[in-house]
């Protein structure tokens, strides 16, 4: 069985959000339901275990979102899909373009996804 190097997490934020993205911006985040999708290639469950934390350094555009107030990750599912192909597959609106997204060479625009309430 191929080990996992992709990781989504299911977000719940129980009200309304605005919040600043790092350089990234301000964003306006509705409340409801979304999946980050990531990928590590080494340090895999380190990773998905400080993402969890809600003390951390503020480095990632996810642990801006992670550590504000009212925001619950939900479920954690693991996968040796490609990033990208992983994120294109999954549902869902954009609520903040280029999140999560830096490096992507996809065209994925986010990845964070916005699934609703």
């Amino acid at each position: 069985m191929p080990t996992p190097t992709t990781y989504q997490l299911r977000i719940r934020l129980a009200q309304p959000l605005g919040l600043a993205i790092g350089r990234l911006g301000e964003f306006d985040f509705p409340a409801g339901d979304y999946v980050y999708t990531g990928s590590a290639r080494r340090n895999f469950e380190a990773r998905i275990a400080r993402h969890l934390r809600k003390e951390k350094t503020l480095r990632w555009h996810i642990d801006y979102l992670l550590a504000a107030s009212g925001v619950t990750v939900t479920e954690v599912s693991r996968a040796d899909a490609a990033e990208c192909a992983l994120n294109q597959a999954t549902a869902g609106d954009i609520p903040a373009p280029g999140f999560g997204a830096s490096d992507c060479r996809h065209g994925c625009g986010s990845h964070l996804k916005y699934l609703g309430w």
